[in-house]
């Protein structure tokens, strides 16, 4: 027992050594997300956009068809009632509307709530119920950093772990490695557990020079959410693990890392909502691990969740890199041939 835990140990070092001297490398992980959060924050920085956004909770009745008329209109259904008066205390929704119940939530601070309930009342003639909901506008750039976090994790993870051992087995380092008494177990433990620490370093850097200079909000606990990062760090780890089990060539390695995380960055949610998009498409996103992290670090952050409400997210995640890592574990091969 303690051979293996010095051999893992051994192996983390070195590549954590090797990490750290690849400067290339580590300008890219430190300065690359922290450049997006800050260049976002100013291209959106300014003015709402001149778009009024109506929540709906289920179907409109035809006395509030004439709605879908108003061309700057947007109607979002929504199911959940709280998640939408959420929405609306955040300034990210004008307006609530309920018609079954002939009510509706509307944010007096919003600049454009009073907007969306102009033209609600001078298209729908029903007597309907006003309640006001209070609360602090988030910007883009609070929005963005989860996500942003979310695809360094995906990134670090992916291509740190998937491409490496590739690499390593193209040149023959796994075959020379095979020599010793480390295991197939303990190189991928070590492996892990570099990546992990990496991503982990990076994500709070990341985080706290976004808090300091931009002045993000953390509304929940710090612990959860490097908790999040933690456990993303280890799904994104042991993904790139199953991909490069038994992979040959870095070509290949590239080309399905790239297949994989390019379409789940774009459907988790990382620069844009994907509230308003076809049904199926939210139902395949929300599957995503990626955007399982991303929305419990949201949440977290700008909604002051806490343990209970990102612990069904947290399990999933969990669950994703058990499977990963046993699956990648029985396929690994340490030659190339």
């Amino acid at each position: 027992m303690n051979g293996a835990i010095k051999r893992i140990g051994a192996l983390f070092y070195a590549r954590n050594l090797e990490f750290v001297r690849d400067r290339a490398a580590l300008v890219w992980n430190l300065a690359f997300p922290l450049l997006l959060v800050i260049g976002f924050s100013l291209i959106f920085s300014g003015p709402p956009k001149p778009l009024v956004q109506i929540g709906v909770l289920g179907e409109l009745s035809p006395a509030y068809q004439p709605l879908h008329a108003i061309p700057l209109l947007k109607l979002i259904p929504y199911d959940d009632e709280g998640r939408g008066q959420l929405k609306v205390r955040h300034h990210q929704l004008d307006l609530l509307l309920s018609p079954a119940r002939g009510h509706y939530w509307v944010n007096p601070d919003a600049p454009q709530g009073a907007m969306a309930e102009y033209l609600l009342r001078q298209t729908v003639f029903l007597p309907l119920v006003k309640e006001s909901l209070s609360g602090q506008a988030i910007r883009y750039g609070d929005w963005l950093l989860p996500g942003v976090i979310g695809m360094n994790l995906m990134f670090s993870g992916l291509f740190g772990v998937g491409f490496v051992i590739v690499r390593y087995r193209k040149n023959g380092v796994l075959k020379r490695l095979r020599a010793t008494p480390l295991s197939a177990a303990e190189f991928l433990c070590a492996q892990l557990l570099s990546r992990v620490l990496i991503t982990l370093v990076v994500s709070l850097l990341v985080f706290l020079v976004a808090y300091w200079l931009l002045d993000v909000p953390l509304l929940g606990s710090g612990w959860l959410l490097l908790l999040i990062a933690l456990v993303g760090g280890a799904a994104m780890a042991s993904l790139g693990l199953l991909i490069a089990a038994r992979i040959q060539n870095e070509e290949l390695a590239s080309g399905l890392l790239n297949l994989i995380s390019l379409p789940m960055m774009f459907l988790s949610g990382v620069w844009f909502s994907l509230e308003g998009s076809p049904a199926w498409l939210q139902a395949v996103g929300a599957r995503l691990p990626l955007s399982q992290i991303i929305e419990a670090a949201r949440a977290v952050m700008l909604e002051g969740a806490g343990w209970q409400q990102v612990a069904g997210p947290l399990v999933q995640v969990i669950l994703f890199a058990l499977v990963c890592v046993v699956l990648g574990s029985a396929m690994f091969k340490w030659s190339a041939k």
